[in-house]
């Protein structure tokens, strides 16, 4: 694999400050990048004698030379090529752009940005730019309205983690704002607070029969992740179907897949805007919703790819430190493991995820089982093109005949049939994509 505008290769790790530029230049690029420590320019694999110790240096390194703060925005793991220990540092893009190497200060010679493949000086014209449209409106920057905050239950789950949190542990996980004041994060990480985190549950398919309300919030946030995993993880049912063959069973969600799109909800909200994610359950899905758009230049495209960047840098950084969350940028391609693309939705304000309990095999059929009837009444060649939607949800009519080898108006005639039947329906127009409604 050669380098790219994301990827960047060293061979060793320098005294100078050639890691703190390399990644200062991925902070500043759009779509971040990794750098990977042991690897010579032509991509072979050299290795590190002490990775361990390299990485302690490494993440020291950033943690000091950086500004503004990049913690949370980066992981440092080892990895093994070619039976060589290697380094691999995955850097996000950051929000509060521009970074720059605290010894050279905000010029020229401090900021750099990623360009092709290497890492070139930023313009002065450029850092002015960035400088006058740096996000302030942060999270770290919000002042907390209760200044009197107790902390027991975050101390708690770092020390199940085996890590003691000292009298420097605010200053440490960025609790204060620049002022030396309780932030928001603090806000969020207290034992208690305001902010609610909402579980629905419905019968039937729409909001009107509300069967069970309950509220997991006014704790730690790290309380109420964990209380709403236990809560999801208990009507996450087991369905067992038994064949001539074999027994199978099987959740009505993929496990993983869930716990991802929980834990994306409560890292990635905007929490500025005061309103906190909302889970809720119907008879035939789970809806996760979180508040916030996709970041400022950021494609739906990127996001699918994993391209990282995170809205709440403070909080990234403490779900890492309680293993609740791995490498930045993980979480959605393993959702899209389970589920494609179609089960997102994009507002200008919210993104909410929708997992169907059709699931194949517990629930029945070949494509997911059939919900009120509507998919056992297809065809063997109309469930096949609702597989092949569930595959790339901007299929159109010409690729799927193609793929079926029928003629253009038989397939546009069963789509026509699922439209009918409400199992899809078309979002966006012409250059949008299926939504599959069951």
């Amino acid at each position: 694999m050669k380098e790219t505008n994301r990827i960047e290769y060293k061979q060793a790790l320098s005294k100078d400050v050639e890691i703190e530029k390399e990644v200062v230049a991925f902070l500043n690029y759009r779509e971040g990048g990794m750098i990977y420590i042991g690897i010579d320019k032509f991509g072979a694999a050299r290795g590190v004698a002490d990775p361990d110790g390299d990485i302690l240096k490494i993440k020291d390194r950033l943690k000091n030379n950086i500004l503004p703060s990049c913690l949370g925005l980066f992981d440092v793991v080892s990895e093994e090529r070619d039976g060589k220990n290697i380094i691999k540092i995955v850097v996000a893009s950051g929000v509060e752009k521009p970074y720059y190497v605290r010894k050279y200060g905000m010029s020229e010679k401090g900021c750099f940005i990623r360009t092709g493949t290497a890492a070139e000086p930023m313009p002065q014209r450029m850092i002015d730019d960035l400088f006058s449209r740096r996000t302030r409106n942060s999270i770290g920057k919000i002042r907390s309205n209760r200044q009197y905050l107790t902390f027991t239950q975050l101390k708690i789950y770092y020390e199940e983690k085996g890590k003691t949190l000292n009298q420097y542990f605010a200053t440490n996980l960025e609790l204060f704002t620049p002022d030396g004041e309780y932030n928001y994060v603090a806000y969020l990480m207290a034992d208690e607070n305001g902010n609610s985190i909402k579980f629905a549950k419905y019968n039937g398919t729409t909001r009107v029969d509300l069967i069970e309300n309950k509220e997991f919030g006014y704790c730690s946030l790290v309380k109420a992740t964990y209380n709403m995993l236990n809560k999801l993880e208990v009507e996450n049912i087991m369905h067992t179907k038994i064949t001539s063959k074999e027994r199978s069973n099987q959740q009505t969600w993929d496990a993983e897949a869930l716990r991802e799109a929980v834990l994306n909800a409560f890292v990635h909200n905007d929490y500025t805007t005061e309103i906190p994610p909302k889970f809720e359950i119907f008879d035939n899905r789970i809806e996760i919703t979180s508040a916030g758009a996709l970041a400022d230049g950021f494609s739906e495209e990127e996001f699918f790819e994993g391209i990282s960047a995170p809205r709440n840098k403070e909080l990234m950084r403490i779900y890492r430190d309680l293993e609740l969350v791995e490498q930045l940028g993980s979480g959605i391609p393993r959702i899209l493991k389970s589920y494609n693309r179609s089960c997102f939705r994009f507002f200008p304000n919210f993104l909410r995820m929708t997992f169907p309990k059709d699931r194949s095999g517990a629930i029945g059929g070949a494509i997911g089982g059939a919900i009120g009837g509507a998919i056992g009444e297809l065809t063997d060649r109309q469930r096949e093109v609702l597989e092949l939607i569930r595959e790339n949800n901007r299929i159109s009519y010409r690729e799927v005949a193609e793929k079926l080898q029928i003629n253009y108006s038989a397939s546009q005639a069963h789509f026509d049939t699922l439209k009918e039947k409400k199992i899809i329906v078309r979002e966006g127009g012409t250059r949008g994509y299926w939504k599959i409604l069951i």
